[in-house]
């Protein structure tokens, strides 16, 4: 399959398989370990998130999974003044992280894009996380729902000059590039359940041939794969899932 003409702009991959990013989200390297030995010449990519950042032995697995051809995603959502953040990524970028993700403040997202200067480290903003929803946003204290605040994001991820945001499928990725004003906008999308799965903790979630038929250019799937009985045969069925939903 082969990517459309904002896809090529964005660097998208063609190959499904470098478009899938798991979730290693276990309480052990141990766990993520034996997750990654099943998933070996299935999936590359892989997220690492705060359940693993401080547990044993993650320096080691942070190495792994810089090397062989495998890919990290660094999942830490920095939010902090300009400067800690700057050297955070600046850190990250050093161990050879593709994807970090930083909290979408426009003094946040300035700061990271600055950290990873002259590197091939991605910066990922959040926008609105997929467990919340406009109830929620007012809870926090947020003036705007979740569609206006993820709008406003998206436009402040392009003027800091951020590589792409975190965003649901329900957003509607290809909107969301047309409101920033650039086809070059990355989204990764989280909140992805195969057909007939159950939501979890998930508000605003989506099935993979939806997520990409809205414009997603990478998903993220945790649960669905690690927590199945067969993860390899779930990574497999999810990739099926996503050559059904085409290019955007």
């Amino acid at each position: 399959m082969t990517a459309a003409p904002n896809q090529a702009a964005r660097d998208v991959p063609q190959e499904m398989s470098r478009r899938l990013i798991v979730g290693l989200d276990v309480p052990t390297v141990a766990a993520a370990r034996a997750i990654i030995e099943r998933l070996d010449g299935i999936v590359s990519f892989y997220k690492l998130g705060p359940w693993l950042a401080y547990a044993e032995g993650a320096e080691a697995l942070i190495r792994d999974l810089t090397t062989g051809g495998r890919e990290l995603f660094l999942d830490v959502k920095l939010h902090d003044i300009g400067q800690t953040v700057e050297q955070g990524v600046a850190r990250a970028a050093e161990r050879g992280a593709s994807f970090v993700t930083v909290h979408g403040e426009p003094q946040v997202m300035a700061a990271a894009v600055r950290g990873a200067a002259g590197t091939p480290t991605r910066i990922l903003a959040i926008t609105v996380l997929t467990s919340l929803d406009d109830a929620a946003l007012r809870e926090a204290g947020y003036a705007e729902g979740v569609e206006a605040l993820v709008r406003r994001r998206a436009r402040q991820a392009v003027d800091c000059g951020v590589h792409g945001i975190v965003a649901s499928a329900a957003d509607d990725p290809s909107a969301l590039r047309e409101a920033a004003g650039s086809d070059r906008l990355l989204v990764i999308t989280p909140g992805i359940r195969p057909a007939g799965a159950a939501k979890g903790d998930q508000v605003r979630i989506a099935t993979p041939a939806e997520a990409l038929a809205k414009g997603s250019d990478y998903l993220v799937v945790a649960r669905p794969v690690i927590a199945a009985s067969a993860p390899a045969a779930a990574a497999r069925a999810i990739l099926a899932e996503m050559g059904a939903g085409g290019s955007s």
